[in-house]
């Protein structure tokens, strides 16, 4: 074998091998998770929530510089998890639910777009535009941090994860801005059959988690919600509800406490544990 046929092939290695080595890596899943205030995170979270779990990240989808985060990055995920000055969410504690119950070789990873007080409609990318514009006031600056189309960013953002894990299924936390909406699953269908159209993803690897709003005992303003929450299933097979049972509300009667996220996020990871068990 000549020189130049000897350079050849050692050119093409490497090649090859800079590519394996930006490819996907299957044991890196990723979850995209939505919603509107409970999602967020309205809670305030604690010196507890801030210790890093080495296999949990979280891509960032806006910069923040007093964070010394910047927009597509990958960083530990420690709140706030959705955008610069938000709170404890349910995504906190499902990944490290997660992590601590799977092997060692997975990894997890979360993105979390979501918007206080918005109604569902606004992840309709048909629908999007018009919310925007008829948006009040205080909510115009948390709508341009994702450039005025949070489902475009969340499309945006989940593009980029892919490049570098699987996205293994979709979280949902809204409901509160749409009581008593009976349309409410069709909508949130609209939502998901789109971004399995726009990621390319199949709806039997890509389950639907959508939680409970506050349960009845702690607060009867949204709980009647959540019959109408548990009909999602009937029009999204790949649906399945999580229990906001044992999750503390605070006095507004609308969001968690620290401790009820932090049990919520359990609760979602104990719900995927069981599907993936069952599967």
């Amino acid at each position: 074998m000549d020189k130049k046929t000897v350079a050849l092939l050692l050119c093409l290695l490497s090649l090859f091998a800079a590519q394996r080595s930006q490819a996907q890596n299957p044991n890196f899943h990723v979850y995209l998770c939505f919603g509107q205030s409970n999602m967020e995170g309205h809670g305030q979270f604690e010196i507890q929530d801030t210790v890093a779990e080495p296999r949990f990240r979280f891509l960032a989808a806006v910069d923040c510089a007093d964070l010394n985060r910047a927009k597509g990055q990958w960083y530990p995920a420690v709140p706030p998890l959705s955008r610069c000055h938000t709170g404890l969410t349910p995504a906190d504690y499902f990944g490290k639910t997660m992590v601590s119950n799977l092997a060692d070789s997975i990894d997890i990873g979360i993105i979390n777009i979501s918007v206080r007080v918005c109604h569902i409609e606004l992840f309709d990318k048909d629908r999007t535009s018009s919310y925007v514009e008829k948006a009040p006031n205080w909510m115009t600056s948390m709508l341009a941090a994702y450039d005025n189309a949070p489902y475009g960013t969340l499309v945006e953002m989940a593009k980029i994860a892919q490049k570098d894990g699987i996205i293994k299924g979709i979280l949902l936390h809204q409901g509160e801005s749409n009581v008593g909406d009976i349309d409410w699953p069709h909508k949130v269908k609209r939502v998901y059959d789109n971004l399995l159209l726009d990621l390319s993803l199949e709806a039997k690897n890509t389950p639907l988690l959508a939680g409970e709003m506050l349960a009845a005992e702690y607060s009867e303003k949204c709980a009647s919600m959540n019959e109408i929450i548990h009909t999602l299933p009937q029009v999204i097979p790949t649906a399945h509800i999580v229990s906001s049972k044992d999750c503390e509300g605070i006095s507004d009667l609308i969001h968690f406490s620290a401790a009820g996220y932090r049990q919520l996020g359990i609760n979602y990871a104990n719900t995927l544990l069981q599907l993936q068990q069952k599967k």
